[in-house]
């Protein structure tokens, strides 16, 4: 790498290291909120068509688990 675009990007990692920032972790709750309303969304539109086979899936589970 040149010595001069080192020396640049040794500058910006300081200057971005020294920055007092405080940590705002609000942006995450949304976030989860969607995923979470997203699955059961799909999951509400798929068990009309798929729900016969989902409990027998689970049902085969449950039984290798337990016995």
């Amino acid at each position: 790498m040149h010595p001069s675009i080192s020396g640049q990007l040794d500058r910006l990692a300081i200057l971005l290291l020294a920055t007092d920032r405080p940590r705002d972790d609000r942006g995450d709750v949304p976030g989860w909120v969607m995923v979470t309303l997203m699955t059961a969304i799909v999951v509400a539109a798929l068990t009309p068509f798929v729900g016969d086979e989902l409990r027998a899936l689970l049902v085969r589970a449950f039984s290798m688990v337990s016995g």
